[in-house]
C-alpha cells in the first residue's frame, strides 16, 4: 500500500478561515504516517495559533525567515531541504499569485522559492471566495502555476464562510491525504480504463423481500481507488452497498445482476481491464411479485422458482475484445472451501487469464482479506493483509500482466 510512511511534508498555511481545517490536516497527515513540519504565513496566525499547529505536529512551527533556532539563520534552505514535499493548505490566492512571481517576502514563499525544483514538489490546496477563484486573474495564475509545475488540487464546493455557496472551498482533511497518497503511487496503469464491478446484487422476491449475499463492497472499492491512485480512469459499477465513492472515480449504481449486466455491457467497449469483483447472484425469483406476499395464517409457505442470472464475466471473456487481448479480464470466486480446485476450475470455466479466489465466510465484511492468484502457469498467494493493502498488491500484479499481455 502506498500510504505516507516516512514522508516529510512541510505543511504550509497561508491567511484564510480554512486554516481550521489545516488542524485535521495535519491530524491525519501524522496518522497517514507522514513527519510534518509546519510553516505559517504571519497572515495564517491570524486565524489559528502556531500552539495548535505545535500540538498535532509534534514540531515547533516556523513563522518568521528571522528565526534564531537555526544555526545558520537559513531556515529557508534548511526547510526545503529536509521535504519531501511542500503542501500549502490552505493557499490563499494572494500566496499563489506571489509564487508565479517569485516574489519571497516572508518564510513560506522565500521556502517554496527555495525548493530544489527536481527533487521537492510542491502542492497546492487552494481556498477562497467563489468570486475570488472564478476571476480570471485567479484562473491565469492557476494556469502558470501548472504550466511551471505544480500541482495544484481541485476545489471544493459548498457553502463558504461569507454566506454565499459555490466553488473555492478547501478540500477536506481526507480528500487532500487520498491526494497525497495518489501522487506518490507509480503510475502503472496510465493511459488505461479500467472498469470494476463491486459488492453484492439484490434479487427481488417481492417489494420488501429479496435474496442477496454478505457482499460488502469494500474489496472492489479498495481496487477501485488502487487503479485510480496508478494513474487509471476507473468506473465502478457498484450493487446496493454502504460505501463512500472514492475520489476521482466515476460510479455507477445498480441493484439486480441484470442491472449491473446490462452496465457492464454497456461500459466494457472503452475499458482495457476488467475486474469482475462483485459478487453476483447466480439465480433470482422466476417472477417478483408487486405487491408483499403476506402470509394467512395458514402455515403454507408461497413456491419460488428461479432462474439462472446471466454470466457476467464469461460473457464479456468471450467478446471479441476479450478474445484478441484488447480487454484484459480479472475474475473473482469467493468460496467456501477447497479454494484451489473451485477457483482453477472457474478460471478455465469463464475463460479468463486470472482468477482471484477467496473465503467468502472469512472477509465478508471485514476489512482485511487474503488473495489467491490463479492463472494459467499455477497460483500464488497474497497472505492475510487490509484490502487496501491487497488492493494496491493486486492492481501491480495486474499491471505487470498487460506489459507482458
Amino acid at each position: 500500500m502506498n500510504d505516507l510512511h516516512g514522508k516529510r511534508i512541510l505543511l504550509g498555511l497561508t491567511g484564510g478561515i480554512a486554516c481550521f481545517k489545516a488542524a485535521e490536516l495535519c491530524r491525519s497527515l501524522v496518522k497517514a504516517g507522514a513527519e510534518v513540519q509546519v510553516v505559517m504565513t504571519e497572515a495564517a496566525a491570524q486565524f489559528i495559533t502556531p500552539v495548535t499547529m505545535q500540538a498535532l505536529s509534534g514540531k515547533a512551527v516556523y513563522t518568521s525567515q528571522w528565526d534564531a533556532r537555526e544555526g545558520n539563520n537559513m531556515a529557508h534552505i534548511n526547510l526545503s531541504r529536509e521535504a519531501d514535499a511542500i503542501l500549502i493548505a490552505p493557499a490563499s490566492a494572494d500566496f499563489m499569485a506571489k509564487l508565479i512571481h517569485g516574489k519571497a517576502d516572508e518564510l513560506l514563499s522565500l521556502t517554496c522559492l527555495a525548493r530544489p525544483l527536481q527533487k521537492v514538489p510542491l502542492i497546492l490546496a487552494p481556498a477562497m471566495n467563489r468570486e475570488m477563484w472564478a476571476h480570471p486573474a485567479t484562473q491565469r495564475n492557476v494556469a502558470q502555476l501548472k504550466a511551471d509545475g505544480t500541482h495544484v488540487l481541485d476545489v471544493g464546493q459548498g457553502d463558504q464562510a461569507c454566506g454565499e455557496t459555490g466553488d473555492g472551498r478547501m478540500l477536506e482533511a481526507e480528500e487532500i491525504v487520498e491526494e497525497l497518497q495518489a501522487f506518490w503511487t507509480p503510475k502503472c496503469l496510465a493511459g488505461q480504463h479500467v472498469l470494476i464491478t463491486a459488492g453484492p446484487t439484490y434479487e427481488a422476491i417481492d417489494p420488501v423481500r429479496g435474496i442477496t449475499n454478505l457482499s460488502s463492497g469494500k474489496m472492489g472499492f479498495a481496487i477501485a481507488r488502487a487503479a485510480r491512485h496508478a494513474g487509471a480512469q476507473v468506473t465502478l459499477v457498484a450493487g446496493p452497498v454502504s460505501l463512500s465513492t472514492p475520489r476521482g472515480v466515476k460510479r455507477v449504481d445498480v441493484r439486480s445482476a441484470m442491472q449491473m449486466n446490462e452496465a457492464v455491457q454497456q461500459l466494457t467497449a472503452n475499458a482495457q481491464v476488467f475486474i469482475a469483483a462483485a459478487a453476483v447472484a447466480d439465480w433470482r425469483p422466476a417472477l417478483a411479485a408487486d405487491q408483499k406476499i403476506k402470509k394467512d395464517g395458514s402455515g403454507d409457505t408461497p413456491e419460488l422458482s428461479f432462474v439462472e442470472n446471466p454470466d457476467i464475466l464469461a460473457s464479456v471473456a468471450q467478446t471479441a475484445r476479450a478474445q484478441s487481448g484488447a480487454l484484459f479480464c480479472v475474475g473473482f470466486a469467493a468460496e467456501s472451501h477447497d479454494l484451489l480446485a473451485h477457483a482453477t476450475a472457474k478460471r478455465a470455466r469463464k475463460g479468463v487469464p486470472l482468477l482471484v479466489g477467496n473465503i467468502g465466510p472469512s472477509t465478508f465484511g471485514q476489512d482485511d482479506n487474503a488473495l489467491l492468484l490463479v492463472d494459467a502457469q499455477g497460483a500464488k498467494e497474497f497472505p492475510r493483509d487490509t484490502k487496501t493493502k491487497l488492493a494496491y498488491d493486486l492492481i501491480q500484479d495486474i499491471a505487470a500482466r498487460l506489459v507482458k499481455h
